[in-house]
């Protein structure tokens, strides 16, 4: 594997952008190497700098779930981009995404478009906070909902794998409102919601965690979530960003039967794009500006654009594309465990549909405690092995890999005879 012209680029890179990158993850810092610098991508697989191709299962953190420069999307984006790419004011794609949206998750009654993930997290906390007149937030050990200064408590994703368990420049006035607790411990937030109940405006959580690596919820826990937070007055806010559209038609909230107070969106919702939405009930949404006084605003939301590119992409994703991925995962994850087995390699699979994680540990993982425990070592010569074997995953060892409808049984096959290898020489890693 050649990376000469990669490594130039990050030398370069380095004097333009602070640690050589324009997100924290991608530094390939966790895994002992410099990144790679791709130049395109189609289907599953992308191809860098050098001209290596690599099967990705990072699929742009999630958004490509249909693979990579699928020909609907590119169709539908080049036939908007010709009209015009952004206007300032409203556009009928916007109304034809929202209808797609509505359709697969009819408890979304009424949502905003806005540009990112993080954006759509930290409007729907102020919406919260507007609706219910409380300051009080709860979040989740490991669960990492956007880069917001409220939500930078505790969570996981980048700041776990560089180590830093908050962020400085987060106002300590602005921290002591976020309440943390471990995700899956139900007990423990009906016994906060109990005290301090009068004061907390929502529940927020990842209904699968993907920001620790693949966290499942246990039965009942978020069905107890939203009972408790009934209860109490609180919203429960499900953070699908990454799960949604990505587990179900409906999401995680399908899946798990939960209908949450708010649901916010990215990646797939937009096809590729910068993206995000939150909705939910619409006594809540009509607190939002203009129909209410919770002001929230973007020049770029709704732009026709990703617009497009979420219309193509919802379009194209039926019940027996949600089949093929579940085959798919089934099949990728009974390969690495045999795959482990066979290496003598202490792991745990953890898998919901198209979402999967190698964790480094001989015991379950079901919270942010148990991920700590994994061998970020041993896990960083996987990593190398793999990508020597031609097979991309992300560079950390708290991040969810992704299947798209691109991955063939072949490629899956590909990918398991990878890990043999990468299981075997990570074994003997001390």
């Amino acid at each position: 594997m050649k990376t000469d012209l990669s490594r130039k680029l990050f030398q370069k890179a380095l004097t333009l952008f602070p640690g050589g990158v324009n997100s924290p993850v991608r530094a390939f810092r966790s895994v002992g190497m410099t990144p790679l610098f791709i130049s395109r991508a189609r289907g599953a697989r992308i191809f860098d700098v050098d001209g290596n191709a690599y099967l990705d299962y990072v699929g742009s953190w999630g958004p490509a779930i249909l693979g990579h420069a699928n020909a609907e999307v590119i169709r539908e984006v080049d036939d908007q981009l010709r009209e015009g790419s952004s206007y300032g004011a409203p556009s009928p794609k916007e109304i034809l995404l929202a209808e797609a949206v509505r359709e697969r998750a009819p408890w979304i009654e009424k949502m905003r478009f806005v540009s990112s993930g993080t954006e759509a997290t930290t409007a729907a906390i102020r919406l919260a906070r507007g609706f219910t007149g409380r300051d009080d937030i709860l979040k989740f050990d490991g669960c990492y909902h956007g880069a917001g200064d409220a939500l930078l408590v505790k969570a996981g994703s980048g700041v776990e794998t560089l180590g830093l368990p908050d962020s400085p420049g987060v106002p300590a006035d602005v921290a002591r409102h976020t309440l943390t607790l471990p995700y899956n411990d139900l007990p423990a937030v009906e016994r906060l919601l109990a005290e301090r109940g009068s004061t907390i405006a929502a529940v927020i959580v990842e209904p699968v965690v993907g920001n620790m690596g693949v966290l499942l919820p246990r039965p009942g826990y978020l069905q107890g979530l939203l009972a408790a937070c009934r209860e109490h007055g609180a919203l429960l806010i499900i953070d699908e960003v990454m799960t949604g559209f990505r587990l179900a038609p409906g999401g995680a909230c399908e899946l798990y039967g939960v209908r949450p107070d708010l649901v916010t969106f990215g990646k797939v919702i937009g096809g590729g794009l910068p993206v995000g939405a939150f909705g939910g009930r619409p006594d809540v949404m009509d607190r939002i500006a203009p129909a209410g006084p919770v002001y929230q605003a973007g020049t770029l939301s709704g732009n026709p654009l990703a617009m497009a590119a979420g219309i193509a992409t919802l379009r194209q994703l039926g019940r027996a594309q949600y089949d093929q991925l579940e085959k798919l995962g089934k099949r990728l994850e009974a390969g690495l465990v045999e795959a482990a087995g066979e290496a003598g390699a202490k792991v745990q699979v953890n898998r919901a549909g198209s979402m999967i994680t190698v964790f480094f540990s001989p015991d379950p993982v079901f919270d942010a405690a148990s991920a700590r425990k994994a061998d970020t070592k041993k896990f960083a010569k996987y990593f190398q092995v793999m990508l020597e074997n031609g097979i991309y995953l992300p560079p950390s060892q708290f991040e969810a890999a992704f299947l798209s409808v691109a991955h063939s049984e072949e490629d899956v096959d590909v990918t398991v005879a990878a890990a043999r290898k990468a299981f075997a020489e990570a074994a003997v890693e001390h």
